[in-house]
């Protein structure tokens, strides 16, 4: 358990312990191609190229398309997130310093979840270049060209594409008016389940702020446009005995330990992330660091 526990001794007054302010969990693994129960070290998802139509005499041989076929791994990483909860530091406060705990390293895992999906994102070499945002016109103009390219590679307009932008980003696009008014948008909230995050449906395209892309705040910051298909998510297997239900890819233990007297709350998982296929994601670049434009 953490030394700074003392701060939560009874003399505080609330029956609830705050977290500090985080993302909680993961919000991405329902937006790309996800393999549930893997058992092995790789996890492999099979891509099949396009073919093109041709005629034939009368009589005469089809032309075979001669489709290419390939098989994109991702490599299963392991992580734990645990802590200590010493027996007689719960009997000096009013909270259920377990239960905390237990939330606290369940968000820490689903942000790893996160995170390798954005790494595979990133393996893209559909790039944008970058945009210096002056007005709402530049915005509104950038923002449909993202669209425009990923559309232009024969990606399917569905309802599978999804935007990730900044917070901040997302406040510049509120100042174009077809993004912000309910006239042209759809708001809808994220996939069952994960209520925390809400996306915004606006010209084929999810959009929703997330606070993990690279360079967030920064003069080049990071964001991708990608249909769910073009990136895949391996889960691991659990044990034999542990409960899994719904594909949940975090396994969650409390232990006893006399020797210390404490509790171990841990979790662990198992997972990985693989571009699928490049052409189905885009890379876009601007300065998250400028001010929302008041024009």
């Amino acid at each position: 358990m953490s030394t700074s526990i003392t701060t939560a001794f009874v003399k505080q007054y609330e029956k609830d312990v705050h977290h500090v302010f985080q993302r909680p969990g993961a919000s991405l693994r329902d937006t790309v191609r996800v393999k549930d129960g893997v058992r092995g070290s790789t996890v492999t998802f099979q891509k099949i190229g396009k073919g093109t139509a041709t005629t034939k005499a009368r009589h005469g041989v089809i032309t075979p398309m001669n489709q290419t076929h390939d098989s994109p791994a991702a490599t299963m990483a392991d992580f734990y997130a645990g802590d200590w909860v010493d027996k007689l530091d719960e009997a000096k406060i009013n909270h259920d310093e377990r239960m905390a705990i237990a939330q606290g390293g369940a968000w820490a895992l689903g942000r790893k979840v996160d995170d390798q999906i954005i790494t595979a994102l990133n393996g893209t070499t559909q790039t944008q270049a970058a945009v210096t945002v002056t007005n709402s016109g530049t915005i509104k103009g950038t923002v449909l060209d993202w669209v425009a390219a990923l559309f232009e590679n024969d990606v399917p307009n569905d309802g599978q594409v999804y935007g990730l932008i900044t917070p901040k980003l997302h406040q510049m696009l509120s100042t174009v008016n077809e993004y912000a008014s309910a006239d042209f948008v759809d708001m809808k909230p994220h996939v069952q389940g994960v209520p925390i995050r809400r996306f915004r449906s606006w010209n084929g395209v999810l959009w929703t702020a997330h606070t993990g892309l690279p360079n967030a705040k920064a003069a080049s910051c990071t964001g991708y446009l990608y249909h769910k298909s073009a990136i895949g998510y391996g889960t691991g297997a659990v044990d034999a005995n542990a409960a899994q239900t719904g594909g949940n890819v975090i396994t969650a233990d409390i232990t006893w330990h006399g020797d210390r007297a404490a509790h171990f709350v841990n979790h662990w998982m198992s997972g990985g992330a693989v571009l699928i296929d490049d052409s189905g994601v885009i890379e876009a670049l601007w300065d998250d660091s400028a001010s929302v434009p008041t024009t």
